[in-house]
């Protein structure tokens, strides 16, 4: 409490950012069980529950016709895992800490700290239970190939990524427009649900239904993942280079606007109380 705190070297401030990230994860994982072992298998029994729900659905309505020649659950699994990283971490980022929350009065914690925590903390999550559920479909149920798993481990990095994106740009209007934020946060969720593409195949979908889905970054990510994963599916009508851009461009735009949020801070909120 009494003690001062003296200059610090490049070296000494990454370790103290770092471990600040690390505990602030720790924490953030933590928020949905006390037990993280418990929390981590509450995401993967979601997980597991998504992919019996579209095994079903498909099967029921005869749509497996339809998929990539290969692993059938494999296919339904590469969707559902990119659709949860980039859905959980927007939804993470958008719940953050903000500049008025009391956490932030606890120096040397501040903004940076609480959404690197956000992302990070999912990102850990999502792998953990995507690793989990493949070695146990793998040794438990049917022997699994991934054709480039490098490259599909480079898909769900930039699901991951647009969703960051995604969820600074609210975060920084949230403050502002809470309500707006919230309902656009779940209006974008639900929408991709179908408008991901996790559910068919791009290079079956004709021009007119194309032009409908190749807006959203998660429908290219989720497409060339595909085509990583399968040895029989070379993606013709999405990009891996259009949900980098789009990430980049969301991401600068977020912090601009979460710097000016957090400038405002003080001055709009402060006098609301």
């Amino acid at each position: 409490m009494f003690q001062q705190s003296g200059p610090k070297t490049t070296m000494q401030s990454a370790i103290t950012i770092f471990e600040l990230v690390y505990h602030s994860i720790v924490r953030m994982v933590r928020k949905t069980h006390g037990n993280a072992v418990m929390s981590i298998l509450l995401n993967m029994m979601q997980v597991v529950i998504f992919v019996l729900a579209f095994f079903v659905m498909f099967s029921i309505l005869g749509l497996k016709g339809s998929a990539i020649r290969g692993d059938f659950l494999l296919y339904i699994m590469s969707g559902i895992f990119m659709f949860m990283t980039h859905t959980k971490t927007m939804g993470a980022v958008v719940g953050a800490e903000g500049p008025s929350s009391p956490m932030m009065k606890h120096a040397p914690m501040n903004t940076a700290i609480s959404i690197l925590a956000a992302a990070f903390g999912t990102l850990y999550i999502q792998t953990l239970s995507l690793l989990t559920i493949l070695f146990v479909y793998h040794v438990g149920f049917n022997p699994i190939v991934i054709d480039q798993p490098i490259g599909a481990l480079g898909m769900l990095l930039l699901a991951w990524f647009t969703g960051l994106g995604i969820g600074l740009v609210l975060l920084a209007i949230k403050p502002w427009f809470p309500t707006f934020v919230s309902i656009a946060n779940t209006i974008y969720a639900r929408v991709n649900m179908i408008a991901s593409g996790k559910m068919f195949v791009a290079n079956t979908l004709p021009s007119f239904m194309l032009a409908m889905f190749d807006w959203n970054p998660l429908f290219h990510t989720i497409d060339q993942s595909r085509g990583y994963v399968f040895l029989n599916y070379a993606p013709r009508n999405s990009s891996s280079e259009y949900p980098l851009y789009v990430g980049l461009v969301l991401l600068m735009v977020g912090l601009m606007g979460e710097f000016y949020t957090r400038r405002q801070a003080s001055l709009s909120w402060g006098s609301k109380r």
